[in-house]
């Protein structure tokens, strides 16, 4: 074998063992998911005619991941065309709260939450917009 393709072969098998070193396992992390609801969202409600959010309405309203103190946002979470929400997040203890579009307001959050590696927290969220 040449000299050349031998340190070609030498430093291909080096850096393979290289990378194959430097891929760490990801850290476990834990879930935190839930439902929200909004409303009222028409001023009259009539029980023949229910006035649901729309996907519009679910779409500016976002869950808040802070650190337990409050200083560091971890995540904004959308909602899905429902109110659905979802975030993986590394074990820890979080603020979860809402942005508050308008008057919006919610006795659920804000909300201390612990989380463990592999565990899901459900914290369902609801959102009274104050129309009347």
């Amino acid at each position: 074998m040449k000299p050349c393709a031998l340190l070609m072969l030498v430093l291909t098998v080096l850096l393979a063992a290289g990378a194959a070193c430097s891929e760490a396992p990801a850290a476990p992390t834990g879930t935190l998911q839930g439902q929200v609801t909004i409303g009222p969202i028409c001023p009259v409600e009539r029980p023949d005619q229910p006035c649901l959010p729309t996907p519009e309405t679910y779409a500016a309203r976002k869950v808040l991941v802070r650190s337990a103190d409050g200083a560091t946002l971890f995540a904004t979470v959308s909602l899905n065309q429902t109110g659905y929400y979802r975030v993986d997040l590394d074990p820890g203890t979080y603020v979860v709260d809402i942005n508050r579009a308008g008057i919006d307001r919610s006795p659920d959050v804000p909300r201390s939450i612990t989380l463990a590696a592999g565990e899901t927290v459900i914290l369902d969220i609801d959102i009274d917009t104050g129309i009347r």
